[in-house]
């Protein structure tokens, strides 16, 4: 396998974005040779949920993020981190922890964006939450680096294995994992 062309069909939705404009974070990660029109821009951000967002700050896309110029929710940062991801139009998307600080309500809207960016994708997500997953189309149960079941979430529930524990531990509230 051809690792370079491995890498230009993979984007990778990392959990903060960069100091710097928005549209520079966007753009920071096209392939080699990509040329990004603003209509590009716009479309990977409208697909996000976050378009609205950005066109209301003083400086629309040229906005800074970071330092003290605009602060960002956490589900505003996940949205501009999907976008980036986006505008490569990967065939692959890698999600790292892709819900793990945020709250209920911008859990959900980031979960709506995700589940957009997914679509026509094969998508990989790590995820401790379970609610980021329970959707997947197949779930792998992990646990010090041996896989201890998979299926989908209905399958592993009805297991009552390490996935339904942690199930129940989230559900009640007594757990982060």
């Amino acid at each position: 396998m051809n690792v370079n062309n491995l890498r230009e069909n993979i984007a990778l939705v990392s959990q903060e974005p960069y100091d710097m404009t928005i549209k520079e974070n966007i753009l920071l990660d096209c392939r080699p040779g990509q040329n990004i029109t603003q209509t590009d821009l716009e479309k990977a951000c409208r697909e996000t949920n976050i378009h609205n967002f950005i066109v209301g700050l003083p400086n629309g896309y040229d906005s800074f993020v970071g330092g003290k110029e605009i602060q960002l929710t956490g589900g505003q940062k996940q949205r501009i981190a999907i976008a980036r991801a986006l505008v490569r139009n990967p065939k692959i998307l890698l999600l790292d922890e892709a819900t793990s600080a945020l709250d209920s309500e911008s859990e959900n809207v980031v979960q709506k964006a995700l589940y957009a960016a997914a679509h026509g994708r094969t998508t990989l997500a790590i995820a401790h939450r379970l609610s980021t997953i329970q959707h997947a189309d197949i779930i792998f149960v992990i646990k010090d680096g041996k896989v201890y079941g998979q299926g989908t979430h209905q399958e592993l529930l009805e297991l009552h294995g390490i996935y339904y524990m942690i199930i129940q531990k989230q559900y009640l509230g007594e757990s982060n994992l």
